[in-house]
């Protein structure tokens, strides 16, 4: 049997239902299921918070003996083999449905194709592939943490009518309206983490948490890309590290002194990190210490760099014996950011091709890059974003503006233009690789 217009219409209402625990899932995928029968719906279900029970499970015990006969609508593949929980493939066996609508078949190995060939064993009718595109996007962070080992980025910049996303040393500038903030409190809600430079930590002082009602549990963990472990025992993020999860990305080059051959970081394992990279130009002396991104204390990352890590200048890298602050002071940072709750993560923040691996290891599937316009760029040039949402907004920011990265006019090649939405005055155009 084909899969008709019918039951796209049930997919639809499956995955619009998947969406509701976006982000809040584990590492766990957030699936949908509907169980319906003779056209009327019986059973339905998402995967519940924190990741168990699974969809299928849920929906079945929901529709309890009318699920005998029945059609079974998911989102994804049902699994097919034993973790914490028994296979969801199992559970629609012994329920007795007689046909199950996949949209998206799973690349987990451990399912991909089984849990199909389960069920077609079992003499139920399977047919895959039901609004695959829209399933695809619903399930856009599982699926790249799955075969791509690191969450699926997304990039947010809000534009002003003169091409600026901020205004230099003047903190936080409100460039969209209520509306399109209120949006980016929605994506943040659906977001497993957020990741700004330590330049924006700095000068904004932001909590980077949903500050919806109702909606303050979906905060995303913060990330911030801190080389030097820089950011403020007295910033908000800090304060409310015990709240929300923090986690500080500093430079492998501050790696405690103490730590033994087991815990070295990775660089210093033969094989894994390049030692090399493009080095920008040095930062003007008599520039702005930081243009909202977290690496103008560094070097910038100029148009065309190559996607391998950016070497920290000679004597610029605190705990280096050329120069900067000493390891004693350095560990003393750390101490006193791990009293505070910070996760202090050593990952070279100038290689995402790395960083983010090393995000997935946490379970972390989706990552909203929201500060800075190096830190953009860097995400950016390294070919590592999924999608950009680009806020485009009528104020005009003037004089000491900071410049952003990109505009609709140049777009990076490989995206295509998804929708345009209207927030108040403010347009949001949305570009997406595929996936």
């Amino acid at each position: 049997m084909s899969i008709t217009p019918h039951d796209e219409r049930f997919m639809a209402a499956a995955i619009r239902l998947s969406r509701w625990h976006l982000g809040r899932t584990a590492t766990n995928p957030s699936v949908g299921c509907l169980i319906v029968r003779d056209g009327v719906i019986v059973g339905r279900a998402v995967t519940a918070l924190s990741g168990r029970p699974h969809a299928e499970t849920q929906a079945l015990a929901e529709a309890g003996a009318l699920a005998r006969g029945a059609t079974a609508y998911v989102t994804l593949e049902p699994c097919s083999h034993h973790g914490r929980t028994p296979p969801c493939a199992e559970a629609l066996i012994a329920y007795g449905v007689a046909r199950v609508v996949i949209s998206v078949t799973d690349p987990d190995p451990r399912v991909s194709g089984r849990g199909i060939t389960m069920l077609r064993e079992a003499g139920i009718e399977v047919d895959a592939g039901a609004l695959e595109a829209e399933g695809r996007h619903s399930l856009a962070g599982y699926l790249t943490r799955q075969t791509k080992n690191r969450p699926y980025v997304t990039l947010k910049l809000a534009i002003s009518a003169d091409g600026m996303i901020g205004r230099k040393r003047a903190g936080q500038v409100a460039i969209t309206g209520l509306e399109a903030r209120a949006q980016v409190q929605a994506l943040r809600a659906e977001t497993d983490a957020i990741l700004v430079g330590i330049g924006t930590a700095i000068a904004d002082d932001p909590l980077l948490t949903v500050r919806v009602s109702g909606l303050e549990s979906q905060s995303p963990i913060r990330i911030v890309l801190d080389p030097s472990m820089a950011l403020p025992l007295t910033s908000k993020l800090v304060e409310t590290a015990r709240e929300v999860p923090v986690i500080v990305v500093a430079s492998e080059e501050v790696w405690p002194l103490s730590s033994d051959a087991e815990g070295l970081p990775p660089s210093a394992l033969p094989g894994i990190f390049p030692t090399g990279g493009e080095i920008g130009k040095r930062r003007d002396p008599n520039s702005p210490v930081s243009d909202g991104d977290g690496f103008a204390l560094r070097q910038d990352v100029g148009q065309g760099a190559n996607p391998d890590p950016i070497s920290p200048l000679v004597g610029e890298m605190p705990g280096r014996a050329e120069g900067g602050t000493s390891p004693a002071d350095m560990d003393s940072r750390r101490a006193a950011l791990e009293a505070a709750g910070v996760e202090v993560l050593y990952c070279n923040p100038y290689h995402p091709q790395v960083l983010l691996p090393a995000l997935a290891t946490r379970g972390i599937s989706s990552l909203l890059v929201e500060g800075g316009a190096k830190t953009a760029r860097l995400f950016l040039e390294a070919g590592l974003v999924d999608r950009i949402q680009l806020y485009q907004a009528p104020v005009v920011i003037g004089e000491r503006g900071i410049e952003s990265p990109l505009d609709a006019t140049d777009i990076p090649s490989g995206f295509a233009h998804t929708s345009t939405l209207m927030f108040g005055e403010d347009r949001l155009d949305e570009y997406e690789r595929g996936l």
